[in-house]
């Protein structure tokens, strides 16, 4: 049996492909989780039309991210922590102050949209991501600097 995916299903497709699955599957599954519907023309040429209007609301989400990501690749924060006498941190920076002081820029970003690749637990610059779009990530200059 052929289904039209309307959202993305692990290990079986993305919205908008047309699957071949098992009768069983796609009636016990499938359709009573609104995943899917079946394949017949008509819901074909509906398909098609949304998928249209879904990819120009991507691509204009993806610019909107562009111009966001622009104006935060400029920007660079500081952050004086506390040291040991061997300029070691006292733990680590964490998300939050890092949130913190770009919201004390003006740049409100959501926790979830942060990349740490690791924690910032010494002195130094780092670059820091923020994944504003799947395919658009900005980068931010952190700068750890000793306190007072």
């Amino acid at each position: 049996m052929n289904i039209i995916l309307l959202e993305n299903v692990e290990k079986l497709g993305h919205v908008g492909e047309i699957v071949k699955v098992k009768e069983g599957f796609a009636r016990n599954y499938l359709l009573p989780r609104s995943l899917g519907v079946p394949a017949t023309q008509g819901n074909i040429k509906r398909i098609e039309k949304e998928k249209a209007k879904r990819i120009s609301l991507y691509e204009a989400g993806k610019k909107e991210a562009e111009q966001k990501a622009e104006v935060l690749s400029k920007v660079s924060l500081t952050m004086p922590v506390e040291v040991n006498d061997q300029e070691k941190l006292y733990g680590a920076v964490s998300e939050t102050e890092i949130l913190q002081a770009l919201e004390a820029e003006g740049h409100k970003i959501d926790k979830k949209s942060l990349v740490l690749e690791k924690p910032v637990e010494e002195l130094g610059i780092f670059e820091i991501g923020v994944k504003l779009h799947p395919e658009v990530i900005a980068k931010i200059r952190l700068w750890v600097t000793k306190k007072g």
